[in-house]
């Protein structure tokens, strides 16, 4: 056996013991060091570097890390094999591990108008915003000689009285607890019940002096982030919410890597855990703790995820999902409680999960339909979630038809070399002065905190502002020389916005032509699917009249360059609308509203799915739309060059 040890940058470490032989990569997963790794450990991406410190570590070299790197010590973990005790830094770039969760107190106007907006135009359609659930007193008779009902007995014939149903159930929650409760309380009590047409169900009893209310949670898995927010049920106000980094990114940047880990040796169980385990408990929890109420006061949950998200949450194999001819397992399901997950919520807590309706397009696009309003307007609408997959709804109040298409980790940062998520240190904006070639960005932080990478957004403007200098030309290559454009041995072009002395980094942060080539295939990807959903149906961009733009990537975008580069269709830049994560807006309508959870399932039940991988046609679109910004120059008619 061999002693690892993982350092990280703030002086930390993790220390553990691992066989001769075995992956660096797989030993750091192993103990939760979550280096990031899209591509799963296939030694494409690059993403995965560490340094070696000491020790002994076989690692070859790769394209990723030049000479003079790998003269530093740096390695791509994913190709390094143990071969006795060794010593690595896990640079904060790099690391999942640095990514503390994040719970606030939902004080910002711009989050509460989210949800406040969405709760109103839902109502304004016709959807009531009611559940069942209530908070009930009662003042029950003690037991005597004379009397000597049990307390079960007892509690049911206080509620039949008060509620004039015959049927009430109790929890075994309720049941395990009540005989402690009742005398402590002499007999005065606060049942947390729902109260439905033919029924009473007991969720909790507590003494009636405690102030008591009925909580729900509504989360958003997606691939990369997870957030979700605490509700009160009966006043329905927003008491906390917290985002975190999915667990499962350590075993892939997207859903088909995901899956092909669930298939080796203990994945369905692995990937089970990285998000109940070690995402959502620790989230709920700590929300709970800014809430100030206990966990197992959560009696009623709504999850809005992919398919393939949905999948690896209930532990259910998603390999179907991936081959021909696309099947899943299930749709919808309303047979899942707190208990069968290990969620740290109450054990009867129904988890509603927001209903797929294809192997791409899941329930957060069922849930973020809800919000976007698509269904309850005359106008042609089209719904864009953007994110690892890019998910469509086009259509209005008659019908909708969806999409999905493999954007791939591009627009969160992956497949890019100095890409990065939208944290402390990443570019999100940038403007390019068309005479000098100088760049003028703004970074994600506090003030004076140091460029270390790209995210989404910023990747948009750059190249954008790219091609309107015409430092690029309409195929992403380099056509002017300067001295921010670079070429390495190979002949690659690259454009550095920052060296690394101004980074304080180990490389300049930079866009090179292969990142330019993987994000115009990602644009390419959403234009693409965009336009084959539209000709399907004898359309054209011209008949859209307003485009809902949602994902945490949206929050950033310049619309305009978005248009400019070719990645929405080139209409009016007021027709577009960000509308937020929509998915956790629209699990935030299940939670609070059962006629909402309803609406959402009728929604997915008359959504029409198009499977674009059989369309014919979608490939030529792909390959027409992966230019700057298309081949055909009349689908862009206001897209303008810079003159120099």
């Amino acid at each position: 056996m061999a002693k690892v040890i993982f350092h990280f940058e703030d002086g930390t470490q993790v220390e553990i013991s691992a066989a001769i032989g075995e992956n660096l990569l797989e030993v750091a997963r192993k103990v939760n060091v979550a280096i990031d790794a899209p591509c799963s450990g296939n030694a494409s991406c690059g993403k995965c570097k560490v340094k070696f410190l000491g020790g002994k570590l076989d690692s070859k070299k790769t394209r990723h890390i030049s000479e003079a790197e790998y003269n530093d010590g740096w390695r791509l973990s994913c190709v390094s094999t143990i071969t006795g005790d060794v010593e690595v830094m896990v640079p904060d770039i790099a690391s999942a591990y640095k990514s503390r969760m994040k719970v606030a107190d939902l004080s910002s106007p711009a989050e509460i108008q989210i949800f406040n907006k969405a709760t109103e135009e839902i109502k304004a359609a016709g959807v009531e915003f009611k559940n069942s659930f209530e908070v009930i007193e009662l003042q029950m008779d003690e037991p005597t000689l004379d009397d000597t009902m049990p307390d079960n007995e007892r509690l049911v014939w206080a509620l039949q009285a008060q509620t004039g149903k015959d049927n009430v159930r109790l929890s075994f929650t309720v049941l395990r607890k009540m005989a402690r409760v009742f005398r402590e309380a002499a007999f005065a009590v606060k049942a947390v019940v729902t109260v439905k047409d033919d029924e009473v169900f007991v969720y909790d009893v507590v003494p009636a002096a405690e102030e008591v209310s009925a909580y729900g949670i509504a989360i958003d898995i997606g691939t990369t982030t997870v957030s979700g927010v605490i509700i009160d049920l009966l006043s329905g106000k927003i008491l906390a919410k917290a985002s975190s980094g999915n667990g499962q990114i350590r075993y892939g940047a997207d859903v088909i890597n995901r899956i092909i880990e669930q298939q080796k040796p203990g994945g369905v169980e692995k990937l089970q855990k990285a998000v109940v385990e070690e995402t959502m408990n620790p989230m709920i929890v700590n929300m709970c703790r800014a809430a100030r109420i206990a966990p197992e006061c959560i009696y009623r949950m709504s999850i809005g995820a992919n398919t393939t998200m949905n999948h690896l949450l209930v532990g259910v194999d998603g390999d179907p999902i991936r081959m021909e001819p696309f099947i899943p397992t299930f749709f919808g399901t309303d047979s899942i409680h707190g208990r069968d997950l290990g969620l740290k919520v109450h054990p009867d807590a129904r988890v509603i999960i927001a209903p797929n309706i294809g192997s791409y397009v899941g329930g957060d696009i069922t849930a973020g339909t809800l919000v976007s309003m698509v269904w309850a307007q005359e106008p042609f609408s089209l719904f864009v979630d953007l994110g690892t997959n890019g998910e469509l709804v086009f259509g209005n109040s008659d019908f909708m038809m969806s999409c999905a298409c493999s954007a791939g980790p591009a627009f969160e940062g992956g497949d890019i070399s100095c890409g990065m998520r939208a944290t402390d240190g990443a570019i999100e904006a940038c403007t390019i002065d068309p005479a000098t070639m100088e760049p003028t960005f703004t970074i994600v932080g506090d003030e004076g905190t140091n460029p270390i990478g790209l995210c989404g957004s910023g990747i948009i403007d750059v190249i954008a502002e790219l091609f309107r200098c015409r430092i690029i030309g309409p195929n992403g290559k380099f056509i002017r020389e300067g001295d921010r454009i670079r070429h390495d041995k190979y002949g690659i072009g690259s454009y550095v916005l920052a060296t690394k002395e101004e980074a304080g980094s180990v490389k300049d942060v930079e866009i090179n032509e292969v990142d330019i080539d993987n994000f115009i295939r990602a644009k390419g990807a959403i234009f693409s699917a965009i336009y084959t959903m539209l000709v399907s149906l004898d359309f054209d961009v011209s008949m859209i009249e307003n485009v809902y733009v949602a994902g945490g990537i949206g929050s950033g975008i310049n619309m305009e360059n978005a248009i400019n580069i070719g990645m929405f269709p080139d209409i009016g830049v007021e027709k577009y609308h960000y509308i937020g994560n929509s998915s956790l807006a629209g699990a935030y309508a299940m939670v609070l509203s059962e006629p909402a959870e309803e609406k959402v399932y009728e929604l997915a039940k008359n959504m029409t799915y198009m499977e674009l991988s059989t369309t014919p046609g979608y490939m030529d679109e792909f390959v027409s739309a992966c230019f700057i910004p298309h081949t055909n120059s009349n689908l862009f008619p206001n897209v303008k060059q810079a003159d120099i």
